[in-house]
C-alpha cells in the first residue's frame, strides 16, 4: 500500500496527528447517534448520552458523587491489594526463577491462576473474607498475584548464565549468587514487571468495588447503572482510565531515575 513503509521513523506530530483520527471519528459517531431529542435519536440517552450531556454531568459527578474522594478511596484499594500481592509474589517469582526445583513444585499453580477468569474471584473473596474492604483488597491482591508472578518467574530465568558462572567461580555461595547476582541484575526487569502489574488494578477496581463499596470509582458506575444517571459512568470510565496514565507515567518515571542505562 502506498504511504505505509514497514517500522518508518515518524515524528511527534505525525504521531499525533494520526492518533488523533480514530479518536475524532468516535466522538463523529457518538455525537451524529445521540443527536437531536431524546425520542428521535438512533439509540435513546437511557443507553447512551450525548457527549454534551456527559461533559454537562462533570457538575454533579464531583459535588453530589464525591469524585475527589472516590478517586483517592480506589486508589488506595489498588496500591493496598499491590502491596499485599508483593509480599508473596516478588519472593516466590525469585525463588522459582533461581531453582527449579521450586519452579516446578509452584508452576502448576502458576499455570492455574494464569486461565483462571479474574471475576470469579469475586464471589470467592465475598465467601472467604466477607463484603467489606478486606474483601475488595484482598481480590485485588490475588488479581495482582496471578498477573505477577510469572513476569517475575520470566525476569529472573532471563538472567543469563555466564553471570551464574562467574560468581560460581569466584566463589560465591548459593544465596549469595541469588541476592547479589539474579535479583540485582533482574531487578529492573523486575521493577518493569511492577509498573506493568500496577495497571491490572485498575483494569479491576470496578469488580472489586461491585459489592457494598460506599465510596470509589467503581462505586461511582454501580449507582450510575441502577439509579442514574447514566452520564456518570462514561464520565468514571474517561477517569478511571486518566488516573491509570498518570500512575503508570509516575512509574515510568521512577523507572528512568532508578536504571538509566536500561532499554525496555
Amino acid at each position: 500500500m502506498k504511504g505505509l513503509n514497514i517500522r518508518e521513523a515518524l515524528s511527534r506530530k505525525e504521531r499525533v496527528v494520526l492518533g488523533a483520527v480514530p479518536i475524532l471519528l468516535l466522538l463523529l459517531v457518538w455525537f451524529f447517534i445521540t443527536n437531536g431529542e431524546p425520542e428521535e435519536r438512533v439509540v435513546t440517552p437511557l443507553i447512551l448520552p450525548s457527549p454534551v450531556e456527559v461533559v454537562k454531568s462533570f457538575k454533579s459527578l464531583w459535588y453530589d458523587a464525591e469524585l475527589s474522594r472516590s478517586v483517592a478511596a480506589s486508589t488506595l484499594r489498588v496500591a493496598a491489594g499491590f502491596a499485599v500481592s508483593l509480599l508473596f509474589a516478588f519472593p516466590l517469582g525469585l525463588l522459582m526463577g533461581s531453582f527449579s526445583k521450586v519452579k516446578s513444585l509452584f508452576e502448576p499453580v502458576s499455570v492455574f491462576g494464569a486461565y483462571l477468569p479474574i471475576p470469579t474471584l469475586v464471589p470467592l473473596t465475598m465467601s472467604l473474607f466477607g463484603i467489606d474492604e478486606f474483601q475488595k483488597v484482598m481480590f485485588l491482591s490475588i488479581a495482582f498475584f496471578v498477573y505477577l508472578l510469572p513476569l517475575f518467574v520470566k525476569a529472573v530465568d532471563e538472567v543469563d548464565n555466564v553471570y551464574l558462572q562467574t560468581a560460581y567461580t569466584l566463589g560465591a555461595t548459593k544465596w549469595q549468587t541469588v541476592w547479589h547476582v539474579l535479583l540485582k541484575i533482574a531487578l529492573p526487569k523486575l521493577f518493569h514487571a511492577m509498573r506493568l502489574g500496577f495497571g491490572v488494578g485498575w483494569s479491576y477496581i470496578v469488580l472489586a468495588e461491585m459489592v457494598a463499596a460506599t465510596r470509589g470509582l467503581g462505586a461511582i458506575i454501580i449507582i450510575a447503572q441502577r439509579r442514574g444517571p447514566r452520564e456518570h459512568i462514561y464520565l468514571v470510565l474517561l477517569v478511571i482510565v486518566l488516573v491509570a496514565y498518570i500512575t503508570d507515567k509516575l512509574w515510568e518515571k521512577a523507572e528512568k531515575k532508578l536504571f538509566p542505562y536500561q532499554i525496555f
